[in-house]
């Protein structure tokens, strides 16, 4: 099934080349007598992401057609003919129209005639490149400080920056970014900015937070990184000043007013039962929602039912395990006969969880008419039906966003829906977590599920953290332990230890190393002899994942080495061969595994997990490679049989107890680690966790739920009593 091309598969496929580009995955484009690195993707207008009635609508970030298994979009983009003459008369390369165009759109050659510097919205583009092709288009006149430049460089290093997961950053920052690229007053530059509406300025209120984690900062005057503001008493409120980018200021300020509104949906008794919601006593007066918590298949999920129950806004915590309690709570509302749905980011993750709903059926036979038969619960969970047939349903986050699956949305906008639980919470970006959240209805519950403990989002943001940070919800952490070895293993990584665990059935495995190539060789042994003979898990069911891309282990040399082992072949398709292991990224964190089927005039063939994609020529470089090894960012949310996590000499500096997590969680029942890391391992367990990432949402969510929960004022104007 393939569908036209959109902004934002635009918008992610620029993003998927600048993260490949950075990778070193993909060459990037050369020119002006020095090789490019990687630019961020243009910052989308405002207008763009406006809909109907006024409201803001915040983009899709990873809603490409991959992460619902649908067939790619194909044909490239064309290149007018003013655009190619403004490039080859910079001696820019032909193959940069392209990208010139996705960026900029058909008109570039106007854009960048009015205002070269634009040509930093293009992947592969470095500011002193940018500046080449200014003075080429300008002449020699054109300087440091020219409002052009300092306004588009600003704007890139805060798309740097969401590359890094920032939806904001420290104005002082910023200002020693501009003074490192050569900006003479970086103040003004950053004023300048603000001036021309490409940055936001924010003053964020610290006055009400009271859990740890957002630094109350002095008064840092005017322009500094933090400063105070007047309440209506006369006192001063600590604020911090921030800037960020139009996008990702209304992403996080949509999705803090919409998590809020579903905040104060409910009241304490939870009398309310969604839009259009079935009735939830039972026809003895039993409560329905009691009944379902005492049929709950363990403590945690009874403890996330009741919280479901009289809350709009819940935050579910736990592992591997613990999903079995969301599914629970979605089987138990569609019991009741309400529109209950579930989304995870990929289709490995749908299937896995609608299995666990499937299973939970059994304990909450359906209680309202029209609920079993083809729309119920069980033939909605099937996993043969896609998942997406009727309440109940597990469906993925892109397929929900795009239309292609699930409740359908109503004459509003808004989902047909009364619960929707989300997996995998940790993946949210915040433009993704604010498009689903907008569209939940008054009256409906939200279930964020997922364990904090993972890598983050490959997007801007950091969602899942902030929600939990901001205690304005309940919070259910599950009590239910990933089972055997391995999970006791992942279990001590998450609290800092390194624990030596005893896996009697070789459940977990470590392989000392002496340097890359050995951990190569043995890697490559691992996957093709050792786990089959020794554990019975096949070749193709056990998955390498390491650090990086490049490296003298990383998934390129990895991936050379298992190919050259498992699937010989000249790559005559692109590099690739019928049989491949491969990774398929249509956006940004949202990878799936599969393997290359074939390939012809449309593309290349791939099968993932069961899903024919066709992945067109042009598209091939940028959104598949080689999948016998994984880094653990792509790994997220996909889980196997078994896992080799390869730890090489030169990654020691990069390890952090996220990654160590993530890595060995992927696998469910064998682990080996090759180990060529030393002491550099359980040092990362310890103590050496992922950069923070500088967000608004916290404060944000705050300020809204407080001012949702807020008492309304009497019919006279004065303060109720």
């Amino acid at each position: 099934m393939e569908r036209a091309v959109t902004s934002q598969d635009k918008a992610a496929e620029l993003l998927a080349a600048v993260r490949a580009v950075e990778s070193g995955e993909r060459a990037a484009a050369s020119f002006f007598a020095e090789p490019a690195r990687p630019a961020a993707p243009a910052r989308p207008r405002a207008a763009d992401r406006t809909g109907g009635e006024g409201r803001t609508v915040p983009a899709a970030a990873g809603g490409g057609a991959a992460a619902g298994g649908r067939a790619e979009p194909a044909g490239p983009l064309a290149v007018p003919e003013d655009v190619r003459a403004l490039l080859a008369g910079s001696g820019a390369p032909e193959e940069l129209g392209g990208a010139v165009v996705a960026a900029l759109g058909p008109r570039a050659d106007a854009v960048l005639r009015d205002d070269p510097w634009q040509l930093l919205a293009v992947p592969g583009v470095l500011p002193e490149q940018a500046d080449g092709f200014a003075r080429a288009v300008l002449g020699a006149g054109c300087g440091p400080d020219d409002e052009r430049r300092t306004c588009a460089l600003t704007v890139w290093l805060l798309e740097r920056a969401a590359l890094r997961g920032h939806t904001a950053r420290e104005p002082e920052e910023l200002r020693a970014d501009l003074a490192r690229h050569g900006v003479p007053d970086p103040e003004e530059a950053l004023r300048g900015a603000v001036d021309a509406g490409a940055v936001l300025v924010f003053e964020d209120a610290l006055d009400a937070l009271e859990a740890p984690g957002v630094p109350r900062r002095e008064s840092g005057g005017a322009g500094g990184p933090g400063g105070a503001e007047e309440d209506t008493d006369g006192a001063e409120r600590p604020v911090r000043l921030l800037a960020g980018l139009d996008r990702c200021a209304l992403a996080e300020e949509s999705l803090a007013d919409g998590l809020a509104r579903l905040i104060g949906t409910f009241g304490t008794s939870g009398a309310t039962d969604g839009a259009g919601g079935a009735d939830v006593d039972g026809a003895d007066g039993t409560d329905g929602w009691a009944a379902l918590a005492a049929a709950a298949p363990s403590p945690s999920a009874a403890e996330l039912v009741r919280a479901a129950a009289g809350h709009g806004l819940v935050a579910h915590t736990g592992g591997e395990a613990a999903r079995a309690e969301p599914a629970a709570l979605v089987a138990a509302a569609a019991s009741l006969g309400l529109r209950a749905y579930a989304v995870t980011h990929g289709e490995d993750g749908r299937r896995r969880a609608a299995e666990l709903v499937a299973a939970a059926t059994t304990a909450y036979p359906a209680r309202t008419a029209g609920t079993d038969g083809p729309d119920g619960p069980e033939e909605a969970n099937d996993p043969a039906h896609g998942g997406s047939s009727g309440p109940g349903a597990v469906l993925t986050v892109a397929g929900l966003l795009d239309g292609g699956a699930g409740p359908g949305r109503d004459e509003e906008g808004m989902y047909a829906l009364d619960l929707l639980v989300v997996l995998d919470a940790p993946q949210l970006d915040a433009e993704t977590a604010a498009a689903l959240v907008e569209s939940v209805p008054d009256g409906a519950r939200l279930v964020l599920s997922g364990d904090p403990l993972l890598l983050g989002s490959a997007g801007p943001g950091q969602v899942f953290r902030d929600v939990l940070a901001a205690r304005a919800c309940p919070r259910v952490v599950s009590r239910t332990p990933d089972p055997g070895p391995v999970g006791e293993l992942v279990s001590g990584v998450g609290v800092g230890e390194l624990l030596q665990v005893e896996a009697p059935g070789k459940e977990v495995v470590i392989v000392p190393v002496r340097d890359a190539g050995d951990a190569v060789h043995r890697t490559v042994q691992l996957v093709a002899d050792s786990v089959p003979r020794a554990l019975g898990v096949p070749t193709e069911d056990t998955q390498v994942v390491t650090p990086a891309h490049g490296g003298s282990a990383g998934t390129r040399a990895l991936n050379a080495a298992l190919k050259e082992r498992l699937n010989p072949g000249p790559g005559r398709f692109g590099g690739f061969d019928p049989g491949d292991r491969v990774a398929h990224s249509a956006a940004p964190g949202r990878t799936a595994v599969g393997t290359v089927v074939s390939a012809d005039q449309d593309g290349l063939r791939l099968d993932l997990a069961g899903d024919a994609v066709v992945v067109p020529p042009d598209r091939v470089p940028s959104t598949v490679r080689h999948g016998w090894a994984v880094t653990a960012h792509q790994a997220a949310g996909l889980r196997w049989p078994a896992v080799v996590a390869v730890l090489p000499g030169d990654a020691a500096d990069t390890l952090t107890r996220e990654w160590v997590y993530t890595a060995f969680s992927r696998a469910d029942r064998h682990l080996s680690v090759v180990h060529g890391v030393g002491d550099a391992l359980p040092r990362a367990v310890a103590g050496a966790t992922a950069p923070e990432r500088t967000t608004r949402l916290r404060t944000l969510l705050v300020q809204a739920a407080q001012a949702a929960t807020a008492p309304a004022p009497s019919a006279a104007g004065d303060p109720a009593v």
